[in-house]
């Protein structure tokens, strides 16, 4: 029996429903990300945005709680610049206008190595571990992991060196000299102490950030006073230079006074002069030509300059000074002509007609520059002459009447000098005087260019950790992380959640959407006998539905099978619950358990050991003794029977044809419980003997890949499959999902079932 051809086993084809095929081209997948989607997603993972909109702030909280925390106390200065009345003050601290730069220059002054050093100090902040990272590090002696290791290197020290050497922790830091310790714990300092100009102020605020509220308002009040201090101390030393040089110069002028004074009672002496009795004629004479050759010499000193400056070839700004701005302007034209000769030559050839002329040009150019500084160096030389020969006249006359004098006249000649050049040493000996009594006073009421406008206090809140800023980013964080794992998820979810998803992914009709029956709702009813017990839940409308859909097409089946891509999608419970269902709506109705290898309809009726469809199919039972009743519903069953190896010979044989034959005339529907098509054989030779076959896919379980494979095979096998059944759904999630076919669980249909 089992050697026929499959053909000949096969119903007629004129009586065999026609096979289904998928439409061609590529499989429809779902709609690309849009508002409805998103929203659809988060309502579908909001328990994933709770858990990190939840867990972040609480780490975050967590983490802060268990922070150090810092303290930042501030001290407010005023910067104010002093103005100096003195000339000479002025010259050595020269008031500058506040701009931002000189702001920024007095945040430098406030932290600088300096500063931060002279706080170490006062402090001792070398001796705190907060400042002193040796100190720190060496601590770490103390913790376990490191007497682990330590332990733990010195063990296979003997076996392997080099294993010893990179399990072994890293050494503890040594204190370092005491001026390299007041420097690093300096620069630490530098690191927690901010200076902060307020905004369009001269307002400077100082800020210090410490473990102990009582040294960061120490250190941050201490650091003004410093910087305060050493403006000060700034202008001291200033006013001590210039009192220095003024006394000195003092001095200097006193002494020339004294000289001055003592060579004139010598003169007078020695010449019998008498105060203002010898002043003649010859005297102003000699004045005035002495004047004049003093100026006589200075023409001539500016002409030999100019003449010097020409004829060492000046550039256009010396000639422009000695008057010869024609030759400034001859030499620009000559370098144009050169700057045109050179462009055409860098595009041109040598022997272009515009590079001749431009050539041309230029040898114009030099040539009058040439002509015009030999004009300027003739005047300037003739200018010059004319200055030798009168210096050469006054100093000739000169002589003459300095011949002309006695030595009485002489005598009152030097004497008239020595009186000018002490009487203007004794002005400028007043005026250093008074500059100096000025500068002695500034000293007794010199102010610092800053003060302190509110002093640092303690502060009673740390500045760090912030739980309240941290719980608030971390929130935030929590949510754009939850909204990106969301993403994630949704992008690597590949199974199937709604009946939309089964069309376009699968290319079928959902026929219905069967909802989980958890244990709170079933109480003692078994699965299997739920529909039968709660005829009005929404378990037993859903196979209803799934009648109603294979009832209602074009050519409504007979024989269906129900078979999955994989074992756990629900295919018997989906079975069992339909035929009991259509028993109950009076059809007429046969349920075979076609899975002989996992046989469970037997063990749902509790007639596990009751002869089967095997026994049939190999003779050794008879059809009558096969068929049993359900007492809750009269529907007909027929277990699998005896477990049988060849169970796929069986039914390729021609008595399972002749079964199905049969029982098509006896009854309104046949259920076939076919095992999972993916990896049996038997669900798809099963599937080419009946009308239609439904496939069962799991709700968010099974992998759309797995599925379409297995419908590929069930194509293969020439099945006509009318549509899939999305099992165990949970009506809770689905409803908050944003499907469309989530509708059917929304609270106000309640009416209409009852559990």
């Amino acid at each position: 029996m089992l050697d026929r051809p499959v053909a000949e086993t096969r119903p007629p084809a004129e009586r065999r429903p026609p096979a289904r095929t998928l439409p061609q081209g590529p499989v429809i997948e779902p709609e690309g990300l849009n508002l409805a989607a998103l929203i659809g997603a988060l309502r579908r993972r909001r328990a994933v945005l709770i858990a990190c909109l939840l867990a972040f702030p609480l780490v975050a909280f967590i983490a802060a709680k268990n922070m150090t925390p810092r303290y930042t106390a501030a001290t407010t200065v005023m910067f104010e610049p002093q103005e100096y009345a003195a000339r000479e003050l002025q010259s050595i601290l020269r008031d500058e206008s506040t701009t931002d730069a000189v702001l920024a220059s007095q945040v430098e002054i406030v932290r600088s190595l300096s500063v931060a050093r002279r706080l170490v100090a006062r402090f001792g902040l070398t001796e705190r571990d907060e400042f002193a990272w040796w100190l720190e590090d060496r601590k770490r002696a103390d913790t376990l992991p490191y007497r682990l290791r330590e332990s733990l290197a010195d063990s296979v020290a003997a076996i392997s060196p080099d294993l010893a050497e990179f399990i072994a922790p890293r050494p503890i830091a040594n204190i370092p000299p005491p001026e390299i310790a007041e420097i690093q714990a300096a620069e630490s300092v530098l690191g927690r102490l901010e200076v902060q100009v307020v905004r369009n102020s001269r307002v400077l605020q100082i800020r210090f950030t410490s473990e102990d509220p009582q040294l960061a308002a120490a250190v941050a009040n201490l650091a003004a006073e410093l910087y305060i201090a050493d403006q000060l101390d700034a202008k001291f030393n200033a006013v001590r230079r210039a009192n220095d040089w003024l006394d000195a110069r003092v001095a200097q002028l006193r002494e020339e006074v004294s000289k001055n004074e003592a060579q004139i009672a010598e003169i007078r002496s020695q010449a019998g002069l008498t105060r203002g009795v010898n002043a003649g004629l010859q005297t102003e004479q000699i004045s005035r030509i002495t004047q004049d050759l003093v100026e006589a010499r200075n023409v001539l000193a500016g002409a030999e300059a100019r003449l010097g400056a020409a004829r060492s070839g000046g550039g256009g700004s010396d000639l422009t000074a000695l008057g010869s701005a024609n030759l400034v302007a001859q030499r620009t034209a000559r370098d144009e002509a050169r700057r045109e000769l050179d462009r055409l030559s860098a595009t041109l050839g040598p022997g272009h007609p515009d590079v001749r002329a431009a050539a041309s040009r230029l040898a114009a150019a030099e040539r009058a520059v040439g002509a015009e500084t030999s004009r300027v160096i003739q005047a300037l030389d003739a200018e010059a002459r004319a200055a030798r020969a009168r210096v050469a006249s006054l100093e000739t006359s000169l002589r003459e009447q300095q011949d002309r004098l006695n030595r009485t006249q002489g005598a009152e000649i030097r004497l008239n000098a020595l009186e000018r050049e002490t009487e203007a040493a004794r002005s400028l000996l007043r005026a250093v005087l008074e500059r100096s009594q000025s500068t002695v006073s500034q000293t007794a009421i010199e102010k610092p260019d800053a003060r302190v406008l509110s002093p640092a206090t303690v502060p009673g809140v740390p500045s760090f950790p912030k739980p309240t800023l941290f719980v608030a980013a971390a929130a935030a964080l929590g949510v754009l992380f939850g909204l990106l794992l969301v993403w994630f998820l949704e992008q690597a979810d590949s199974t199937i959640r709604s009946g939309d998803e089964i069309r376009s992914a699968l290319g079928l009709p959902c026929l219905a959407l069967v909802p989980m029956l958890r244990r709170g709702i079933l109480g003692r009813h078994r699965v299997e006998d739920y529909v039968a017990r709660k005829p009005l839940s929404p378990f037993s409308e859903a196979m209803r539905t799934l009648r109603a859909a294979l009832w209602l097409g074009t050519e409504p089946p007979k024989i269906v099978v129900i078979t999955a891509a994989r074992p756990g999608e629900g295919k018997t419970t989906t079975a069992i619950a339909l035929s009991r269902s259509a028993a109950m709506n009076g059809e007429r109705v046969l349920l075979v358990d076609c899975d002989i290898r996992q046989p469970s309809v037997g063990r749902a009726f509790r007639a596990e050991a009751a002869p089967g469809v095997t026994d049939l199919l190999l003779g050794q039972a008879s059809y009558d003794q096969i068929v049993r009743r359900d007492h809750l519903t009269g529907l007909d069953y027929i277990p699998a029977g005896a477990a049988e190896i060849h169970s796929l010979g069986l039914f390729m044989s021609e008595a399972m044809a002749s079964l199905l034959e049969r029982v098509r005339r006896d009854y309104d529907l046949v259920v076939l419980d076919a095992p999972p098509a993916l990896a049996m054989a038997d669900a798809r030779v099963v599937a080419r003997l009946a009308d239609a076959t439904l496939l069962c896919v799991k709700w968010r379980d099974t992998p759309r890949s797995v599925v379409r494979n297995s419908l590929a095979l069930l194509e293969d096998a020439k099945a006509r499959i009318v549509g899939a059944a999305l099992t165990q759904v949970d009506a809770k999630t689905h409803r908050r999902s944003g499907y469309a076919d989530s509708e059917v669980y929304h609270p106000r249909y309640s009416g209409y079932f009852r559990e």
